[in-house]
């Protein structure tokens, strides 16, 4: 079993930031080679991939938040991040961890942006 369990998420106004964590464990050995994703979900609304990263560290992002959202990794503590600046309201939405290629997929964290 793998469990990928995120943290991080909370009520912020907007313009403000917030890091999401995302911790890989069970019987995974490594992360070291996957590729991994945020994905978000809104009230109502289809789930989006938000930015990934390659085992090589190259990262992609929603147009909605590129130049305000950074990926991260650090295989050595098999974690994943997400780093949330210029949060806007739009962004209030349940993100999840997710490995693409063993589809696995953490419970969620909420991040509310309001004033």
């Amino acid at each position: 079993q793998v469990q990928l369990v995120e943290s991080g998420g909370g009520l912020v106004q907007p313009g403000g930031s917030l890091r999401l964590s995302c911790a890989a464990s069970g019987t995974i050995f490594s992360i070291s080679i996957y590729v991994m994703r945020w994905y978000r979900q809104a009230p109502g609304k289809q789930r989006e991939l938000v930015a990934g990263i390659t085992s090589g560290s190259m990262t992609n992002y929603a147009d909605s938040v590129k130049g305000r959202f950074t990926i991260s990794r650090d295989n050595a503590k098999k974690m994943l991040y997400l780093q949330m600046n210029s949060l806007k309201p739009e962004d209030t939405a349940v993100y999840y961890c997710n490995i693409p290629s063993r589809d696995f997929w953490g419970q969620g964290t909420q991040v509310t942006v309001s004033s």
